[in-house]
């Protein structure tokens, strides 16, 4: 049971009617954004904090870095129930999440850990000294 099931219709709707993505900037309201997150940014590092309640597994969660994007991508499992249903806040499910950084980061300066379902993932800014200078070759116009 997704319990907003009924607020993603309402979004399709108003997609359609009004083109493209319309909505993706209401998203946080519709949603909370899943994991939550904190960032940290030094000189040259970001650190990030996930808050992953249930997961004990580092194999639970993936982790991806694309040049300055992190995307988080996983899986929360729910509450065991018992009895009706009567509020639900507490979100499970797969998740996928994308996290603009604020620089391009390093691929082989990252690490990540988890402990008692906080994941902590340290960065490290880009930094390339080298100018990369290229000719350009210039056609001759003709008329």
């Amino acid at each position: 049971m997704d319990p907003f099931q009924h607020m993603h219709d309402w979004k399709d709707n108003l997609d359609q009617f009004f083109g493209g993505n319309f909505w993706d900037d209401f998203e946080h309201m519709i949603k909370p954004p899943i994991p939550a997150v904190n960032m940290y940014e030094l000189d040259n590092e970001v650190i990030v904090y996930v808050n992953l309640p249930g997961i004990k597994d580092r194999k639970q969660v993936k982790v991806y870095v694309d040049y300055d994007v992190l995307e988080l991508k996983g899986t929360l499992f729910p509450v065991k129930q018992s009895g009706k249903l009567i509020k639900q806040e507490i979100l499970h499910g797969e998740f996928s999440r994308k996290v603009d950084l604020p620089f391009p980061v390093r691929e082989d300066r990252i690490t990540a850990t988890l402990k008692q379902g906080l994941m902590t993932i340290h960065l490290h800014r880009l930094v390339n000294n080298k100018k990369k200078k290229h000719a350009i070759d210039i056609e001759e116009f003709e008329e």
